[in-house]
């Protein structure tokens, strides 16, 4: 999809292969690596890329490719796809408990630790000394 449209816009194959490693957000020694080339090779490529796609810089070509590329669209209907499978209970109340630092969501069972206890619950902890 992304190749394509890239084509459409002039580049050549390898250019259009060097914008989708780019726009993927491999550097220039990674794609170099990845199509058996020199980093100056895929400089140099570049160079012609924003020549030919009227862009200034590699940002700017990411923001291009960004509609192209087909993972977005992937990704939300993956989302999609995550809440819907959820139970019906989760998606009408989510609520958040604190825990420490962190946040637990609604519909995860949180057991808390007493340092002083081992599995058990007799009070027999290592923790203590270790003086952790």
């Amino acid at each position: 999809m992304l190749r394509d449209a890239l084509i459409q816009k002039g580049l050549s194959n390898r250019e259009s292969e060097v914008a989708e490693l780019v726009s993927k957000g491999l550097s220039n020694k990674e794609v170099a690596n990845q199509l058996f080339v020199t980093e100056k090779t895929v400089k140099f490529h570049l160079t012609n890329i924003y020549k030919k796609m009227n862009v200034k810089s590699r940002a700017q070509l990411i923001v291009w490719c960004l509609p192209h590329l087909g993972f977005a669209e992937s990704e939300a209907r993956q989302a999609q796809a995550e809440v819907q499978s959820q139970p019906a209970a989760m998606n009408q109340n989510p609520t958040t408990i604190p825990v420490g630092s962190a946040t637990v969501s609604q519909g995860i069972n949180v057991t808390p630790i007493n340092p002083n206890t081992d599995k058990t619950g007799n009070g027999n902890s290592d923790i203590g000394a270790f003086g952790i």
